[in-house]
């Protein structure tokens, strides 16, 4: 286990370097450039309309280090992010750990009761769909998961908004940020209803999609595990169909389920930019889109960085568990 684990850790490096090379590349080939865009310019055409002169233009440019080399820019970038310095934002000028830990609890609040939510309600789903396979209630549940992952989530989010935010019917639910105005000073109670009231519909547009998709991955699992003759024996040992279905059966219906931990933990540091955008949520994926409009370097290299980084960790943690559930697997 140990040498399994050096191993992994020491294949991270490369890893991590070559993905942030791939995007760092890919952001300097996409067009636009910081320095126009922070001295409100389209391109070098208005230049003469703006009455700001190239002289202006390379100053920017040398603020910001683009005169540089690619390779030196990215060898500087390395430097600074071994130190643990993501380097100041384009836009603002702000530290860029700070304007991430400042987004970053908002996103953490919608992304772990989204995931609570989806394995209380999916993972019994599943099994009652898999142990009554073929009844007119996994039929009915099979339809209503299918309808649910087939629905794009800015179109659930426009109904919701239409149906129970004040478009054009009930208006239940606020539709705009994460708590109401002046609610930092409510007592703590009246302060976490009030940003629960506020996630309600941003949470069901995270929440359906990925309870259908789990759901549906745990009934195939499990189906294909109950035919096997260890839980055939487990029944004639006279268990109860209750123990046999959760203590025998459901642990190697897991590894599936398990494969979608390495997904979990950049899911909760990244956000949904789209549901963010929609509902004005200052959170992470509001963060990257603003990023990505303003050409804001530091802040999609720092977000891509930590996202890959919790990735490659996900995909360790989902390995390791992979031997803890399936004692056939041997990680060395």
């Amino acid at each position: 286990m140990k040498v399994y684990l050096i191993k992994r850790l020491l294949q991270i490096i490369p890893t991590l370097l070559g993905i942030t090379l791939i995007t760092f590349l890919i952001i300097q080939l996409a067009p636009g450039n910081p320095a126009l865009s922070k001295l409100g310019m389209a391109g070098e055409g208005q230049m003469a309309e703006t009455a700001i002169s190239r002289q202006i233009i390379e100053q920017t440019r040398q603020l910001y280090g683009l005169d540089k080399p690619l390779a030196i820019q990215y060898l500087l970038w390395v430097k600074r992010v071994f130190t643990f310095d993501f380097g100041t934002s384009y836009k603002d000028h702000r530290n860029v750990i700070d304007k991430i830990a400042e987004r970053l609890p908002v996103t953490l609040q919608l992304n772990i009761i989204s995931i609570f939510l989806v394995y209380l309600i999916a993972i019994p789903c599943g099994i009652f769909s898999a142990t009554h396979s073929g009844s007119p209630a996994d039929r009915f549940l099979t339809l209503v998961f299918f309808l649910l992952y087939s629905l794009p989530g800015f179109w659930v989010a426009v109904l919701l908004i239409m149906f129970l935010g004040g478009g054009d019917f009930w208006d239940v639910f606020p539709i705009y940020g994460v708590s109401s105005i002046g609610a930092e000073s409510w007592p703590l109670a009246a302060w976490i209803m009030d940003r629960l009231w506020h996630l309600v519909l941003p949470i069901i547009c995270l929440t359906y999609g990925s309870l259908a998709y789990l759901s549906r991955l745990t009934r195939a699992g499990l189906l294909e595990v109950i035919r096997e003759d260890y839980v055939r024996t487990a029944r004639a040992k006279g268990l109860s169909e209750r123990v046999v279905i959760l203590k025998h059966a459901f642990r190697n219906a897991l590894l599936p389920i398990v494969t979608l931990l390495a997904f979990l933990l950049p899911a909760m540091f990244g956000g949904s930019v789209i549901i963010e955008s929609i509902f004005s949520i200052p959170g992470m994926g509001q963060l990257a889109f603003e990023a990505v409009l303003s050409r804001d370097y530091p802040v999609i290299m720092a977000i891509t960085t930590i996202s890959a980084l919790l990735t490659l960790i996900g995909l360790l943690i989902g390995d390791i568990l992979y031997a803890a559930l399936d004692p056939r697997i041997k990680l060395e």
